[in-house]
Order: C-alpha cells, then sequence, then structure tokens
C-alpha cells in the first residue's frame, strides 16, 4: 500500500496530520483482536451518538450512512443497550488516559489504527483494550448466557471498547 497522510482539522483538532501504513483493517498487533469494526460500533450505537459528529471527513463515509449519531447532544437511547455508559471527556484527561494525537480517547485512537495509522501510542492503548476483558468475566459469572438485560451498562462499556457484549 502506498503511504497515505490524513489531514485533520476539526473541532477538537486543527492541523494534525498522519500517515497511514497498513491496509484498512489489517495488520492488526498480535494481543489487538477487536470484535468489532468502527463503522459496526457506529451502526450498533456507542457513546450516546455524539462521539464522531465532527469528524467524519476523517474516516470511510461506509462507516455514517447507517451509523446512530446526534450531533446536538449525548443521547443514550441511541446506544445499543439503551443505557450511559461512558465518563465525561474531563475525567479521561484527569486520569490521564488522553494521549495529545487522540484528544477523544481510545475510540478515536482504534478509528486511525483501524484505518492503518500506526502510532508511538498503540502498546498502551492495546494494554487499555486488554484490561477490558474483566468485565467479560463479571458478565459471564453473573449473568445468564446471552441474557442481554443482565448488566447492560458493562455490556454497552464493552461495545464501546469493541467487544461484542452480544455474545456472552
Amino acid at each position: 500500500m502506498g503511504d497515505r497522510k490524513i489531514f485533520v482539522n476539526d473541532k477538537m483538532q486543527k492541523g494534525y496530520v498522519y500517515e497511514l501504513v497498513e491496509e484498512e483493517g489489517k495488520n492488526f498487533d498480535y494481543k489487538f483482536k477487536p470484535q468489532l469494526s468502527p463503522k459496526e460500533m457506529l451502526e450498533l450505537g456507542v457513546f450516546g451518538g455524539k462521539y464522531m459528529t465532527d469528524c467524519q471527513n476523517e474516516f470511510p463515509k461506509s462507516w455514517f450512512l447507517m451509523a446512530k449519531l446526534n450531533p446536538a447532544k449525548h443521547d443514550a437511547t441511541l446506544n445499543f443497550f439503551g443505557v450511559n455508559a461512558s465518563q465525561p471527556l474531563g475525567v479521561w484527561r484527569e486520569k490521564g488516559w488522553i494521549h495529545p494525537d487522540d484528544p477523544r480517547g481510545w475510540f478515536q485512537w482504534y478509528c486511525r489504527y483501524y484505518i492503518g495509522r500506526r502510532h508511538p501510542d498503540d502498546q498502551r492503548q492495546i494494554k487499555r483494550w486488554v484490561a477490558m476483558k474483566r468485565h467479560i468475566v463479571q458478565i459471564e459469572n453473573g449473568c445468564l448466557y446471552r441474557d442481554l438485560s443482565c448488566r447492560k451498562k458493562q455490556r454497552q462499556a464493552l461495545l464501546h471498547w469493541a467487544y461484542d457484549s452480544r455474545m456472552i
């Protein structure tokens, strides 16, 4: 694949440029095996529909054809499980979870990784993704198989991290 530059100018990031060095959806780190693509996540309903409303030009148009979005405000009813499973961005900043190159957080990092960017922050983000597996164990131990009414907030949080919690 020929290297391709992406120029970012949206509400949260101006003048940021990165290169795509891998094919979309391919050549992930061996420890990173997300169950959902960003497109699938957006179609299922994540982050109250607010997350990607001003940066769609950066990503494939197909991701947004069936996405559940609300540019006006966070709307938990758009989430697959109909609950709010998000912490405010300020909390993420306070905890040091935000890298300056990805000011929206983990999902922005994942979208960029998915389309082919590789970045010095990749290993930290992958470790954070792996750590979410503890929630799978809690659902498996506390819920009947595929009882989607059990632990909805935890299931929604897993969807936010590209784990398909509908299958637990």
